[in-house]
């Protein structure tokens, strides 16, 4: 039994190592089919990605192969259509011409300035990585193949233009409310500031919450998917308000897992936020108004 499982065993091992993965910052990283969580190195894009692999053959075994290559993919996978990776990066470089590997050896390898313009992003239906893949060619059985995965985020300056938010609601005759919100784009550490006015309350109102609300479009056409995350909920007020009252609101995004927002990602998916204003009145019906808002990572300064 023992030599049929060994018959089944690769021939070799191979590893990724990147040349500053243990001073670069990490990232962690869900693997799907497993659930369990690895670090990752960072990368931003057009930085080079420098590295080696390392081919060490099992003991006693020689590995003939026709080629060894390396391949940097930028992949889309949409879980409806699970298994197909849509490429948008696509890079490669000749590790070794074909022959035979009798023991340990390493390859350097250089990517450089690598265009990686979208981030990493893992959803409910989508998923963006970026992978490292190394293939060892082989004739009559199957190739051997090993992928390392990285992570990229990109950082925007702070934008030039930041318009507020100011909107008018309500019911004729029952409740007229106005809100404002500071302005109308967000970095990830950022801090949401506004005020509800309050112009006209003829509605016993109890209670009042701002949600932030991510929402996640894949595909197209009839294969359209949307999900929708209330990522949190927070109280502006508990009782019921007067006529020209004012509330204020003051929320961190710092303590929520957010990402920035994508828009139409190679025609592939969007993720988009909002601000879900929630009133509940004393018989349990909830009157609500949403509004887009833009999250964006801002590169941090230590």
């Amino acid at each position: 039994m023992n030599y049929i499982v060994g018959a089944f065993k690769p021939p070799c091992t191979i590893s990724v190592i990147f040349a500053d993965g243990k001073t670069r910052k990490q990232a962690s990283l869900i693997k799907k089919d497993n659930g369990r969580t690895t670090m990752v190195p960072i990368f931003e894009s057009k930085e080079n990605i420098v590295g080696e692999v390392i081919i060490e053959p099992t003991q006693g075994k020689k590995v003939e192969h026709n080629g060894i290559k390396i391949e940097l993919l930028g992949q889309i996978e949409l879980y409806f259509d699970k298994g197909n990776f849509y490429d948008f990066t696509s890079l490669v470089r000749e590790l070794d011409i074909p022959g035979e590997l009798y023991e340990r050896k390493t390859y350097p390898f250089e990517f450089s300035t690598v265009e990686m313009p979208y981030e990493s992003y893992s959803g409910i239906n989508v998923r963006l990585r970026y992978i490292l893949k190394v293939t060892i060619s082989r004739n009559y059985v199957g190739n051997i193949v090993e992928y390392q995965e990285f992570c990229v985020r990109n950082f925007a300056p702070l934008p030039t233009i930041n318009n507020s938010i100011k909107m008018e609601v309500g019911i004729e005759d029952c409740l007229h409310i106005e809100f404002e919100y500071s302005k109308s784009k967000y970095h990830l550490k950022d801090v949401i500031i506004g005020k509800i006015y309050f112009l006209l309350v003829r509605i016993k109102l109890k209670n009042m919450e701002l949600e932030i609300r991510r929402r996640e479009s894949t595909g197209s056409g009839p294969n359209t998917y949307v999900e929708t995350e209330t990522l949190a909920k927070y109280e502006l007020m508990d009782g019921a308000p007067v006529r020209g009252e004012s509330i204020p609101v003051r929320l961190f995004l710092s303590p929520y897992e957010l990402t920035p927002t994508y828009r139409n990602i190679n025609n592939k998916f969007s993720v988009k936020y909002y601000l879900n204003l929630v009133l509940m009145d004393e018989e349990d019906r909830r009157y609500f108004k949403q509004q887009e808002i833009t999250i964006y990572r801002l590169l941090e300064t230590s």
